[in-house]
C-alpha cells in the first residue's frame, strides 16, 4: 500500500551524531480506510459455516477477526508511513528502524516513533603532507623458481614404488580401521600425499613406519588445533594397512615442457612471462600498501567515529550466514572481527567523502573506457561486457574501482611517496 505524504504529520529529532527519530501521525481516516480494505479482502476469500465463499458480511468478519485485522492494518500502515516519511524527509537509513510508542484507538489517529542511524557526515580537514614509504620489490628470483616448481608438479606423473617405506611427497593408499572400546570398525580406504597435512601428524608417522602390504596397530592423538573440537586431544586406536606408495616424477625443464603450458617457444620465453606476471603482482601489492598507508594517515589526522550499526553490517557481510555454527562461536567471531571491521568502515567513509569533496566520482566516459579495456582483453564486445556486468550487478563495483583509483591518485599527489 502507499500513503500520500500530505496525509502524514512528520517531525524529526536529531539524536547523538547520526541517530535520528521520526515521530509520525497517520490520520484516523487513513487508518479506517486501510482497515475496511483489509476486511473486504478477507471477506472475499474466507470460508465460514453458513455463508457462501465471497458472501460473508463485513460485520461477521470484523467480529471474528477484528484483533488480527487491527494488527495487520497497523503493521502495513506503519511500514508504508515509514517509507513515505523517509522519502519526504530525504533520509537514507543505514540501520533497521526501531519502532516505539505506537498509540492507536478506534476513530483516533495512529501515532508512532521510529529511530534509526543515518550515514555520518565526516570532516576531512587535512588531506596531504604525509610521507609514505613504498615497499621494495625483491625476492622475485626465488618466487620464479617456486612457480616453475609448482608448474612441474602439476605436469608430473605418479609412478609406483615396490619397496621401501613412504616419505613426504609420496602418494599412498591406505586402509584404516578404528578399534575403540573393544569394537573394530569397518576398514575405510584413503588416498593422501604425505607431508601436505592431509592427515594428522601421528597418522602420517604411523604410515611412514610401514612397508607396502604391511600393517600395524597404533595409538594416535588428535592435535589441540584439530578442526573437530570434540576430538581435540583425544586418543584413538587404529589399525592401518599400507596398500601402495607412489612418487611424483617431474618433467624436464625444457622447450617441450614450456610448450605444454601454452604458446611459449622455450624455457626463456616461459621465464619472461612468469617474471612479468610476478613483477606486476609485486607492483600491485606495493601499490596496495601505499594506498593503505595513505588512508591510515588520513584517518589519524582526521579522527571520527562510526555507527555501531555500520560495523555490525560489515561484520555480517564478511561472515555471511554460516550454518551449523553455535551462537556463542558466532558471537565470538563477531567480537574478534569488530576492530578490523570498524577500521574498514572508516576507510570506506573516508574514500566516499574524498570523492565527494574533490568531485572524483567515476564518469560515464570513464566507465565506458574501462568496459572497452575489459572487452579488448577478453575478446568480447563492449556491449556484451556491459550486459554481463549489469546482469551480475557488478556495474556499481566497477564504478567504485574507478572512483577509488582517482581518489588514490589525488592522495598521492598531495603527499610524498618514497621508495624503500
Amino acid at each position: 500500500m502507499a500513503i500520500e505524504g500530505a496525509e502524514l504529520q512528520i517531525s524529526v529529532e536529531e539524536g547523538e551524531r547520526w541517530r535520528r527519530t521520526m515521530n509520525v501521525i497517520v490520520p484516523s481516516g487513513v487508518v479506517d480506510s486501510e482497515r475496511r480494505r483489509l476486511t473486504g479482502e478477507l471477506a472475499a476469500r474466507v470460508k465460514l459455516p453458513g455463508f457462501r465463499k465471497g458472501h460473508v458480511p463485513s460485520s461477521v468478519v470484523e467480529k471474528r477477526f477484528g484483533q488480527s485485522l487491527s494488527r495487520e492494518a497497523l503493521d502495513k500502515l506503519i511500514g508504508a508511513a515509514y517509507r513515505e516519511a523517509l522519502s519526504q524527509q530525504e533520509l537514507n537509513p543505514i540501520s533497521e528502524g526501531e519502532v516505539d510508542n505506537v498509540q492507536y484507538e478506534p476513530d483516533h489517529d495512529l501515532t508512532f516513533s521510529i529511530s534509526f542511524d543515518v550515514r555520518p557526515e565526516i570532516e576531512l580537514s587535512r588531506l596531504g603532507g604525509f610521507r609514505v614509504e613504498r615497499p621494495a620489490v625483491n625476492g622475485l628470483e626465488d618466487k620464479l623458481e617456486q612457480v616453475l616448481g609448482r608448474l612441474r608438479e602439476e605436469k608430473g606423473t605418479w609412478h609406483p614404488l615396490e619397496e621401501g617405506k613412504p616419505e613426504d611427497g609420496n602418494l599412498v593408499e591406505v586402509e584404516i580401521q578404528r578399534m575403540n572400546d573393544g569394537e573394530v570398525g569397518e576398514a575405510q580406504p584413503y588416498q593422501l600425499v604425505l607431508g601436505q597435512g592431509d592427515a594428522t601428524p601421528n597418522i602420517e608417522e604411523a604410515i611412514k613406519s610401514l612397508e607396502i602390504d604391511g600393517s600395524g596397530d597404533f595409538v594416535v592423538r588428535f592435535p589441540d588445533d584439530f578442526p573437530n573440537e570434540e576430538r581435540r586431544g583425544q586418543e584413538e586406536h587404529l589399525h592401518i594397512r599400507l596398500d601402495s606408495r607412489q612418487h611424483l616424477v617431474l618433467p624436464e625443464l625444457d622447450a617441450e615442457f614450456a610448450k605444454s603450458l601454452g604458446e611459449f617457444e622455450g624455457v626463456e620465453d616461459l621465464n619472461e612471462k612468469i617474471q612479468a606476471d610476478l613483477e606486476k603482482e609485486a607492483e600491485e601489492q606495493a601499490e596496495s600498501v601505499v594506498r593503505g598507508k595513505l588512508l591510515d594517515a588520513i584517518l589519524d589526522a582526521n579522527p571520527f567515529t562510526v555507527p555501531v550499526s555500520m560495523v555490525d553490517r560489515y561484520v555480517e557481510s564478511v561472515l555471511g550466514n554460516p550454518e551449523g555454527v553455535p551462537p556463542e562461536k558466532l558471537t565470538e567471531a563477531k567480537e574478534q572481527l569488530s576492530p578490523q571491521a570498524e577500521h574498514a568502515v572508516k576507510r570506506i567513509l573516508a574514500i566516499d567523502r574524498l570523492s565527494e569533496i574533490q568531485e572524483l566520482g567515476a564518469t560515464e566516459e570513464e566507465l565506458d573506457d574501462r568496459i572497452e579495456e575489459i572487452a579488448e582483453k577478453s575478446g568480447d564486445t563492449p556491449a556484451k561486457i556491459y550486459a554481463n556486468l549489469q546482469k551480475g550487478e557488478r556495474l556499481e563495483a566497477l564504478e567504485r574501482e574507478i572512483t577509488e583509483r582517482k581518489v588514490f591518485d589525488f592522495l598521492k599527489e598531495q603527499s610524498e611517496i618514497t621508495e624503500a
